[in-house]
């Protein structure tokens, strides 16, 4: 363990430990003493980071309310209430989201499904623009406040961004600005074409997000709406276990692939 404090020399370990357990460190050269999570966000918590993240992830997986997590933690003795559960879903989600996004650069095909849908924000209709690849592999999603050439051509530079690589071919589904943002932002040589019946199984992967959010009667701001679809999308993906269409995979191997992406989600800990 280095010390956050910028301090080369290799610090001296201490047997007191946190209230926590975290085991705790003295620096040498600076004199300070710090412990495993200090110079991490969160430094702070008063629970332990592996509680925390798991109800970030069950909150992301499933279709729970705030006041849900904070009963279910309840029966196995950690109390906290449902407004912290908020605050770690804030302060978190983000976060993980963007290692996430990371870890699945130059992943996505080169054949692209784009595909808008709505989201309730305060009583207000925002977009959700999302795109798959042909595999039904997630290229990226993004929520706009409008539905024009401006929000089209964002989407389509920040979804460039995340894959690393531009599409050769988009198929949309008639919205009369993705053309004229495919050119622009993608260039010429990018095959659009228009078809509904192509983006059906977008419209059916966006029952996802919609199953989501809709027993939380729509989402309070537009940053919340932006962090949770950004995040529940990337976990979606992140915990899927086939990457190809019509992938067959036994029963065992899907749970041992969960397993496998269980432990990659708590080791995130260490770099978040």
């Amino acid at each position: 363990m280095n010390c956050p404090y910028g301090t080369s020399t290799p610090p001296k370990q201490q047997t007191k430990k946190t209230s926590l357990g975290y085991r705790t460190v003295r620096c040498s050269t600076c004199r300070r003493t710090f412990h495993e999570r200090t110079g991490t966000p969160f430094t702070f918590l008063e629970y332990l980071t592996a509680i925390v993240l798991l109800v970030v992830l069950w909150r992301l997986q499933y279709k729970l309310s705030l006041r849900d997590l904070a009963e279910m933690l309840l029966e196995r003795g950690l109390e906290f209430t449902h407004e912290a559960v908020r605050e770690w879903e804030a302060r978190f989600a983000p976060l993980l989201a963007d290692h996430l996004r990371a870890r699945r650069r130059g992943q996505a095909g080169r054949s692209w499904y784009v595909d808008e849908t709505y989201v309730n924000v305060k009583g207000k209709g925002c977009d959700l623009y999302r795109a798959i690849d042909r595999d039904g592999n997630l290229v990226d999603s993004m929520v706009s406040e409008k539905r024009d050439i401006e929000a089209a051509k964002c989407f389509f530079k920040q979804a460039v961004e995340v894959v690393d690589h531009a599409p050769e071919r988009v198929t949309t589904d008639g919205h009369h600005a993705s053309p004229r943002a495919i050119r622009e932002t993608l260039g010429s040589d990018v095959l659009q074409r228009t078809n509904r019946s192509l983006t059906h199984r977008l419209e059916q992967d966006h029952r996802g997000i919609q199953q989501r959010h809709s027993p939380m009667r729509g989402l309070g701001s537009f940053t919340s709406a932006s962090h949770l679809c950004r995040a529940f999308d990337e976990v979606r993906q992140f915990f899927g276990v086939r990457s190809a269409l019509k992938q067959k995979i036994s029963l065992a191997e899907q749970r041992e692939m969960v397993r496998q992406r269980l432990d990659a989600w708590k080791a995130m800990v260490a770099i978040a």
